[in-house]
């Protein structure tokens, strides 16, 4: 399928626009994470709970955002990628007003759920667009230069969330994150117009959605791309549940110092996207995704060696850690484009199947960071390292196409 010429050219100006717009609306997630990571130690403080509970407030998150996007994604095929697109930011709006206002963990924890309810909506919605627009090679190409915008928000969160702390405490963060939405509310009213033509829309009932997802579940060449980036997904997801205090309370990272070694591996992860986007021009995405995939399972094996006999110490950790967190610009582009590739009409719904997917494993894995979590930085690397050999795994035998 070649782009029709009324949509953007993958070269010319509305192709980096498009990017830029659909880029900032996708770095929701990490923005809502990454920005209050410094924080943990003080929100751990402030309301009397032990780390563990802390944590907890990710994994929630990322719970929110896997069943946030089972329903935005219908709701995008059928109404189009606008309506739910302002139904979401809204409702991040009102839920980070109300994180900067509690005075409990529960109360938190349940607030991030509704956090990550609206901002479920963005991430579908942009690879949907992405769909509409672009064919397998050329999503991948677009996708990664989506991973350039979000890989800016690994590096600028959690140094913003370090300052935010020092000076205003840890509330300022969510108070912050409203102010965000709101400012891409109103750039999105001007800047994104709908690309889903009423003509194409889907007028299908509630049986029919749950029909297409299992006709979804049970398609291997959509399962299988959509797994192995899931779980490469998931091991970052470990990561970040974990480091906040296997950096600053193991290895004494000062909190203003935490954004520095965070955005470093945030800069390995763009430099990937923007290799990959070169790459995608010579070689099929599958052929790399199956090199890239057992590179990253080696590097997470050697995370985990690393880890448990102390062998390097903290820059030992770091390096592993490194080459794993910057293999998701190759992975995420390439296993998202092949698994949307074939869609069409069914993107949204897709795409919303892809998110759950993503988000239910990564907040499984937050999930086992907190439970596991022992003082040492054993129970983060372990649950990377196993996300790593998955996902090879499941590429290996069921994801290579003929």
């Amino acid at each position: 399928m070649k782009p029709s010429p009324h949509k953007p050219s993958p070269q010319g100006p509305s192709h980096w626009r498009m990017a830029l717009v659909l880029g900032w609306l996708t770095a929701f997630g990490p923005l809502a994470i990454d920005t209050y990571l410094p924080s943990f130690p003080a929100i751990s403080r402030d309301l009397g709970v032990e780390a563990s509970s802390v944590e907890a407030t990710v994994a929630v998150y990322f719970l929110g955002l896997a069943l946030g996007q089972s329903f935005y994604g219908p709701m995008a095929d059928r109404w189009g990628r606008r309506p739910p697109l302002y139904a979401g930011l809204l409702l991040f709006i009102l839920a980070s007003a109300g994180c900067a206002l509690t005075q409990s963990i529960g109360a938190l924890i349940a607030l991030r759920f509704l956090q990550a309810l609206g901002g479920s909506a963005q991430i579908v919605v942009a690879r949907a667009v992405v769909r509409d627009h672009f064919d397998e090679r050329e999503s991948a190409r677009v996708l990664s230069l989506l991973m350039l915008v979000m890989g800016v928000a690994p590096i600028l969160a959690p140094l913003l969330g370090g300052q935010l702390v020092g000076f205003f405490g840890w509330r300022s963060i969510f108070w912050t994150l409203a102010a965000f939405a709101t400012a891409c509310l109103v750039a999105v009213s001007f800047t994104l117009p709908e690309s889903l033509p009423p003509e194409r829309r889907l007028r299908q009932s509630l049986a029919t959605v749950f029909r297409l997802y299992g006709n979804l579940l049970a398609d291997r060449q959509f399962m299988a791309p959509v797994l192995a980036g899931s779980l490469i997904s998931a091991g970052m997801f470990a990561y970040i549940a974990g480091s906040p205090f296997v950096f600053m309370e193991i290895y004494g990272v000062p909190p203003a110092h935490f954004g520095l070694f965070f955005g470093s591996n945030a800069l390995g992860l763009i430099a990937a996207s923007q290799i990959n986007a070169r790459l995608v021009r010579r070689y099929a995405p599958a052929r790399i995704l199956t090199i890239v995939l057992i590179v990253t399972a080696c590097a997470g094996l050697v995370l985990l060696g690393t880890a448990a006999t102390g062998i390097g110490g903290f820059p030992g950790l770091l390096v592993p850690l490194f080459l794993f967190v910057a293999s998701l610009g190759f992975v995420a582009p390439n296993a998202t484009a092949l698994a949307m590739g074939p869609q069409g009409r069914n993107a949204g719904s897709a795409s919303a199947l892809l998110g759950v997917t993503q988000f239910l494993c990564g907040g499984i894995s937050g999930g086992l960071v907190s439970a596991l979590y022992d003082g040492t930085p054993v129970p983060m690397v372990l649950v990377i390292a196993l996300c790593g050999l998955g996902a090879c795994g499941i590429h290996l035998l069921f994801g290579r196409r003929r």
